[in-house]
């Protein structure tokens, strides 16, 4: 019994809310649905980007044990080239830079400085694919966050010269004349700004996660490949 005032209350706003929407503009209305779609696109890209920022730096830090334990790079490239088709960051960049060590190796008369960089130029191409995989859907987050709140002064606008043209029409000027298209006006700012705010905060945050994992698999590489100069000069 304690919680039925509350759902009461809930089916209230949405009530008041559907009943603002349907007595909008055109114009007001596709701006809410504009911003309504935005904000669940973008709150589903943040839960994926989140969970998959997460994985690439679990999967980081356990690809850095394992190389750092002093198992045989041959034994490791074995292992993780058996998983070829789900292997990504670090372990992808690992992957493409021995491979190549080892085909340009087993060519006659390769010199030892052709093979490294042969190796850091595979290894650079596969860093670029896993920073463009990281990457991904941070533009969107990005454009959402910028131009939702414009968006949302439009139907703002929009809203207002229409009660300000309903206003002129009616025989009597009084708050309750204005309080409606005001507030269906003013609904459309909020809710442009509900779609900006998280998209923002997750742009930035995802960002600074990406430049922090973009920093480890460019220090790998560099690491990497000094062991592989040594090993081409053996």
């Amino acid at each position: 019994m304690p919680d039925m005032p509350t759902k009461i209350e809930g089916m209230s706003v949405l009530q008041e809310w559907t009943h603002m929407f349907m007595g909008a503009s055109i114009v007001v209305q596709m701006v809410v649905v504009i911003l309504f779609v935005a904000s669940v696109i973008s709150w589903s890209m943040i839960f994926r980007k989140r969970a998959a920022l997460k994985r690439a730096s679990r999967e980081a830090d356990a690809f850095e044990n394992r190389f750092w334990s002093g198992s045989d790079l041959g034994a490791i490239y074995k292992q993780v080239a058996s998983q070829r088709h789900q292997i990504t960051g670090m372990e992808s960049i690992f992957e493409s830079g021995f491979k190549e060590f080892a085909r340009l190796r087993k060519q006659s008369g390769a010199k030892p400085m052709a093979v490294v960089e042969g190796s850091q130029r595979a290894m650079r191409v596969a860093l670029a694919r896993e920073i463009e995989h990281l990457e991904e859907n941070l533009s969107f987050l990005a454009t959402v966050g910028s131009t939702s709140p414009y968006v949302g002064l439009l139907g703002t606008v929009v809203g207002i010269m229409e009660t300000m043209k309903a206003l002129a029409a009616a025989n009597e000027s009084s708050l309750k004349v204005v309080a409606p298209g005001m507030a269906e006006a003013l609904a459309a700012t909020a809710l442009g700004l509900f779609a900006a705010i998280p998209a923002v905060i997750a742009y930035n945050s995802f960002s600074n996660d990406v430049q922090r994992l973009t920093s480890r698999y460019l220090t790998f590489s560099e690491e990497f490949s000094t062991i592989l100069q040594r090993h081409a000069h053996e």
